[in-house]
């Protein structure tokens, strides 16, 4: 308990039923789990194995993780530490014979299923796709089933008619999407009450960290994880709920006082990040806001510096400004790139940004962009380690026939599809049974032939080799590499090759370190969204979202682009999201430790024509005017800028330089 203040302390040691933990932004809550699970293990003498933290990232689990093995050391390695859907793929890796699964089923992601809608609906509208992808992702995290629909509106038919095929593939496939990963084990242990019991007797404690982020599925399912004894702790901040546009649910953290009569409730309040200057507009803000449990941070690290708000012409003035700004900043008080970071509402708003900071060789890197395994190279890959495992893939299948190429066109494809279709078996199967020359040309078919037996004696290698000297054999047998040089510019090529090397370097460490051969962690693979970090992240300006930015934080944050229309949105306005769109902007506030600075646009180009703006109602709320880099403060900072400077330049000079 060294170093938690009485409300931290007091989160750790109670162990007598629900309790929700109001965590306010940087108040130390991730250090609260780790203790609360070291206190449960040492002085509870619960079982590692019977412990349960469920996070929403793998970047938060792998934090996590590395915190509580320091305090349990070997001990850790023993309990669950991971996102809902990890859990949710144990769960059904483990009750396979219960789901009517294969323990070998393959996960789709978003791509992958946006595939499969079009075979199944035969269109390649992906607007029109995504949106039935939506609906059924929308249902099926309302644990609505196909024949329970009840369509609103004529795209609602649309996409319930392609929900019951959607789900009879899946099953055809042995293959599950993210949302089943929630909904089957919730549907499972509904239905079945021994089994629900045998779960609820093996976890002792469950944690939760964002409980704000829940939907209603992974609300069921932690309920009935934990049973009647309910023995959980909820971490979570109703101010930072953002995610309602992806099924969040705030009025989850409000049912629990419903569900649970016996709810116990500890807030921390206590902040360790920010200055009190920048806790004052973070809480003036969120006032504005209905609450669910009153809250209001506070922090021991002074008032610190003024919070300045810069009204600019347009995009390229705020630019030009926030990138000079910074630029002062930083050299006048000797710091990293990396202590800073631009945030905005929308991914468009960076082109400007990345465009000045280039113009002024700064480096910088975009938070939160396109996923390491959602690059085309890895997902090529993916095709071939989800086929090895599940041969009932039939997506994996499709992609990995067919990249590089082999012979394997549309044609033959088809006939193939035709034949496991009569046969009632996915593609791979049948290329085994179906007669030579009967569904497919012969060419075509021999193609078929030689793939069909160079994955199950590749499957067969995969087992008795370490993951990375496997990894290494599959992409050498494919010829994969020379296919990226024949088919890339060469600094493209280069740019995958070096990819395919840090997957591979990935491969091979995960391997080595859970004992697991390559096909043993295909099965897993799919719920990676990024790397695990290795080594130290590089210097430089971080350009996000304020969505990516949750869970980050930085000496000092620009937040950009601060107009009505901008933030909050237009479309938030106009459909009465407002309060959403100002916890947002608490997100943002809150970011940062030792400076903020606010900027907006007087004038927004819209294609031709210069539209005029308001700077955000928000601003007002924080209770700043529109804006407030006075001359006096601005001269202050010009002044202890250039002393700053001149006194690096006297430390550097040897004597007698500047004489």
């Amino acid at each position: 308990m060294k170093g938690l203040n009485p409300p931290q302390c007091e989160a750790v040691r109670y162990v007598a039923g629900p309790l929700l933990v109001l965590a306010g932004a940087g108040s130390g809550k991730t250090r609260v789990i780790a203790e609360k699970i070291a206190y449960l293990v040492e002085t509870q003498r619960v079982a590692p194995r019977q412990l349960v933290a469920i996070t929403f990232t793998n970047k938060a689990a792998h934090e996590m993780r590395e915190r509580v093995e320091r305090r349990l050391g070997a001990a850790a390695q023993d309990m669950f530490i991971g996102t809902f859907h990890a859990l949710g793929a144990a769960f059904l890796r483990q009750e396979a014979f219960a789901a009517g699964m294969r323990p070998s089923f393959s996960i789709l992601d978003a791509h992958d299923s946006l595939a499969l809608f079009s075979e199944l609906l035969r269109d390649n509208d992906k607007v029109k796709l995504r949106r039935v992808q939506a609906h059924i992702s929308r249902w099926k995290n309302a644990l609505i089933e196909p024949h329970e629909v009840i369509p609103r509106d004529d795209e609602e038919v649309y996409a319930a008619s392609a929900f019951a095929r959607y789900e009879q593939a899946l099953r055809a496939y042995h293959a599950v999407d993210f949302d089943d990963l929630i909904r089957l084990p919730a549907l499972l242990l509904s239905k079945d009450e021994l089994l629900a019991a045998r779960w609820q007797a093996r976890i002792r404690h469950l944690l939760i960290d964002e409980y704000q982020d829940t939907n209603r599925c992974q609300n069921h399912l932690l309920r009935l994880l934990v049973g009647r004894e309910a023995c959980f702790t909820a971490v979570g901040d109703d101010d930072q709920s953002i995610y309602a546009w992806r099924g969040a649910e705030i009025d989850n953290i409000r049912r629990l006082a419903e569900d649970y009569p016996h709810l116990h409730v500890v807030k921390l309040e206590q902040n360790y990040r920010s200055s009190g200057r920048i806790l004052a507009a973070a809480n003036a803000l969120i006032r504005h806001n209905p609450k669910i449990y009153d809250k209001k941070l506070w922090s021991e690290k002074g008032e610190g510096a003024p919070v300045l708000v810069k009204a600019c012409e347009d995009e390229a003035h705020e630019a030009e400004w926030v990138v000079r700004k910074l630029l002062a900043h930083k050299y006048g008080y000797r710091g990293r790139f990396s202590d800073y970071a631009i945030l905005y509402r929308s991914n468009y708003q960076a082109r400007v940004f990345e465009q000045a900071l280039r113009a002024q060789r700064v480096p910088y890197r975009l938070f939160g962009g396109q996923s390491f395994f959602e690059k085309s190279e890895i997902k090529d890959i993916m095709a071939y380690l989800r086929l090895l495992s599940n041969e009932n893939d039939d997506p994996a299948f499709i992609r990995a026939a067919t990249t590089p190429r082999r012979g394997i066109g549309a044609n033959t494809l088809e006939a193939l599809a035709r034949a496991a279709s009569l046969r009632h078996l996915a593609l791979l199967p049948t290329v085994a049974r179906a007669t030579v020359g009967e569904e497919a040309p012969a060419a075509g078919w021999a193609a078929l032939r030689e793939f069909g037996a160079f994955i199950r004696r590749f499957a067969d290698e995969c087992r008795r080799v370490p993951a990375g000297e496997a990894y290494e054999r599959l992409l050498s047998a494919i010829g994969y590499r020379q296919w990226l040089q024949q088919t890339h510019e060469r600094r493209e090529a280069e740019t995958r090759l070096a990819h395919l090397d840090a997957f591979g370097h990935w491969l091979a460490e995960k391997g080595e370190e859970e004992g697991k051969n390559l096909l043993e962690l295909a099965q897993s693979i799919a719920l990676a969204s990024m790397l695990e970090p290795h080594g130290k992240e590089s210097d430089a300006v971080c350009l996000a979202t304020l969505h990516a930015a949750k869970g980050l934080e930085f000496p000092h944050v620009f937040l950009v682009g601060v107009e009505e229309g901008v933030l909050p949105h237009r479309e938030s306005i106009d459909s009465g999201m407002i309060e959403e769109e100002r916890r947002l902007m608490y997100v943002g506030i809150t970011r940062a430790r030792e400076s903020l600075t606010v900027s907006w646009r007087r004038n927004r180009r819209q294609g031709k024509e210069r539209v005029a703006q308001e700077p955000s109602r928000f601003i007002a709320e924080m209770g700043l005017a529109p804006e407030s880099e006075g001359a006096e403060v601005a001269s202050r900072e010009k002044a202890s800028a250039h002393i700053a400077a001149l006194r690096a330049v006297l430390r550097k000079s040897p004597p007698g330089a500047l004489a």
